[in-house]
């Protein structure tokens, strides 16, 4: 037998391996599922501090590059240049130093220290003191962050085997040092710029300032890129709403296209419903002269219980034509102008309320609208017709708020079962039971409702009401 075949065969004498192996696979899967569910956590986390807008991310795509590259540039600088361009100057301050104190042992004649003093002053650039009888000072604290005290500590230990004591923050513009001698102290009093790149701010100035600069241009160029890419977005979205749009492509290439895309867009959209609108004239025209020979004829041949029966049918067909017509033609053609609705909502329920419905009108914020009117009105009728219809009491709120205009029509009927309030708003569904929203019509109703509601950016959708029947909620951008 095969080595493959013994195992297999072992595998299936022995049950205990298999399930022994899955388990190995689940323990390593699971630390890996919980690794991998915290990294979406992250991952969710981390996009929702990010900005939402194009031009805060393309700001972010331009300013942290910069900043990182600043960042690197400013951290190898400080950490190469600036410390050891400091770190040779403190040597070479060490050494001289070094070298006084040297001169200072061998050549003793000169007790006073002028000519050490004076070698020091003219060659060295050091101002140089012989304090007799004195100790050093004890260490003060040290600086929070000094590259040149770590520096010149340093340098001063490897050059100098005498006890020290340095003041690098004492004096701006001067570091003192001061030595131990055999008799006293030997005071040296060096410029801050002898001992440190005290010129290095200047690049980062520069750096930082160009880098803001170039910032500033870019910001401008952005935003300029920018601005064309909104005017589509506003352009696309007040044809949504059905308002008149002047809109001119602006901006690089990919935008111009975009913009023109969206122009021969709205070309094709206009033209087919000039089409269509032409279409439902010639239809409306034909079937009109028809049905008005029917009524002439039915007037000519007198009176009768099946001349009302066939008059009774002909205005039934009149008003679902109108309906259908209604339906097919929208609110095409009609413009965006602004429209009082208090008003509009106020002879609405005046309507409903001659017809012996007690009903309330509630309006908050702004009654001035920007809507397609007549479309607007047709809409509201349809809702309020169908609540006065299936209710006793009707109660109608608008709210305009912000960006928003929301209107709800209530009343005390049947209602609507949840599973059919999406179903009522399909062309020509018509409910057997509860409530039946198209009573005698075409069950165009609620259609045409929504079809206006969606033309304008908005939709509808039906709750349950506080009266105890159905709400229809309007919500459209205004």
């Amino acid at each position: 037998m095969s080595r493959i075949g013994a195992d297999t065969a072992t595998g299936a004498e022995h049950g205990g391996a298999r399930p022994r192996g899955r388990g190995v696979l689940r323990a390593l899967w699971r630390p890996l599922a919980t690794s991998g569910a915290a990294y979406d956590r992250s991952a969710s986390w981390l996009a929702s501090l990010m900005p939402k807008g194009l031009y805060a991310r393309s700001l972010i795509i331009i300013i942290a590059p910069i900043v990182l590259l600043q960042s690197i540039i400013a951290y190898i600088f400080m950490e190469r240049h600036w410390q050891t361009v400091t770190m040779r100057l403190s040597s070479a301050v060490s050494s001289d130093v070094a070298a006084l104190i040297d001169v200072w042992e061998t050549y003793p004649q000169d007790p006073e220290g002028r000519t050490l003093r004076r070698i020091a002053a003219q060659r060295l650039g050091l101002d140089v003191e012989i304090i007799r009888g004195v100790d050093l000072p004890p260490p003060g604290p040290k600086p929070f962050f000094s590259i040149l005290d770590a520096a010149l500590s340093e340098q001063l230990g490897a050059r100098i085997s005498r006890p020290y004591w340095i003041d690098t923050v004492g004096r701006s513009n001067l570091v003192e040092i001061r030595v131990k001698l055999d008799d006293g102290v030997m005071r040296v009093m060096a410029r801050r710029s002898q001992t440190y790149a005290s010129n290095s701010h200047i690049f980062l100035l520069w750096m930082v300032g160009s880098s803001l600069v170039l910032m500033g241009i870019a910001i401008l160029f952005l935003r300029n890129q920018i601005r064309p890419i909104t005017a589509l977005a506003d352009a696309a979205e007040s044809y949504g709403k059905g308002r008149d749009v002047e809109f001119r492509p602006r901006g690089a290439r990919e935008v111009r296209k975009a913009g023109h895309a969206f122009i021969e867009m709205k070309r094709r959209i206009e033209r087919a419903r000039d089409q269509r609108m032409t279409m439902l004239n010639g239809v409306s025209h034909d079937l009109r002269t028809i049905l008005t020979r029917f009524k002439l004829s039915l007037a000519l041949i007198g009176k009768g219980e099946e001349i009302e029966d066939l008059r009774r049918d002909v205005d039934e067909m009149s008003r679902m034509l109108e309906g259908y017509l209604a339906f097919a033609r929208g609110d095409a053609g009609e413009q965006a102008v602004e429209t009082d609705l208090r008003a509009l909502v106020e002879e609405l329920v005046g309507d409903a309320m001659r017809h012996g419905h007690p009903a309330t009108v509630r309006i908050e914020g702004d009654a001035t609208v920007i809507v397609r009117p007549d479309a607007f009105r047709r809409m509201l009728s349809n809702l309020v017709s169908n609540a006065a219809r299936y209710g006793e009491r009707i109660a109608v709120d608008a709210v305009h708020e912000g960006r928003w205009l929301t209107v709800t029509v209530d009343d005390d009927g049947p209602g609507i079962p949840e599973a059919m309030r999406e179903e009522v708003f399909k062309p020509f569904v018509r409910l057997d039971e509860a409530r039946n929203q198209d009573e005698g019509g075409s069950g165009l109703g609620l259609a045409i409702a929504r079809d206006i509601a969606r033309a304008h950016g908005g939709d509808i959708s039906l709750d349950d009401s506080p009266l105890g029947g159905l709400r229809a909620t309007v919500r459209l951008p205004a």
